[in-house]
């Protein structure tokens, strides 16, 4: 009985010449980021807003093939972000902050719905969801929110430059 792939026992479905889609043999490597050098506690990594963040904006950076990672999209939940920094750290004392931080809370963990909206809009790729919801879930105060805001902002300005 012949075969239906049209090739010998040798070949599998999805050689060459077989009229199957070879993107899964061919396709290029996925883009990974490891996000375990993000740490927004005390004491914050020497590094945390310079060579780590430059290094998360280039990994995302090689996402931006197909309006994925748009800057503008990208700044939109920087912008979100320092929103909620600005309503807790606008309060004058430190108890204000934290109990402001509590009132907001619930809406800065919001963002991670956001982010995975975006992500499902093919509006941002995995990397940055993973970076992003890794910033999110971390802060658990107004002095990791503060943190988590530097994070961001020193992400979008090595990922700006990463545009030229």
């Amino acid at each position: 009985m012949a075969s239906n792939y049209g090739g010998g026992a040798s070949q599998r479905p999805g050689s060459p010449g077989q009229g199957y889609n070879n993107d899964r043999y061919n396709a290029a490597p996925a883009v990974s980021i490891s996000v375990d050098d993000i740490k927004l506690q005390v004491p914050l990594s020497v590094n945390l807003f310079d060579s780590i963040a430059k290094d998360k904006a280039a990994t995302v950076a090689m996402a931006r093939k197909d309006n994925l990672n748009e800057s503008t999209q990208l700044r939109k939940f920087y912008d979100e972000l320092v929103m909620w920094f600005d309503k807790v750290h606008l309060e004058r004392t430190k108890d204000a902050k934290a109990s402001k931080y509590t009132e907001v809370a619930p809406y800065i963990k919001m963002m991670n719905a956001k982010v995975a909206y975006a992500k499902g809009r093919k509006k941002v790729d995995e990397c940055f969801e993973k970076m992003f919801s890794h910033l999110i879930r971390q802060i658990t105060d107004a002095d990791t929110l503060k943190h988590a805001k530097l994070f961001m902002e020193a992400f979008m300005g090595f990922y700006k430059a990463q545009e030229k």
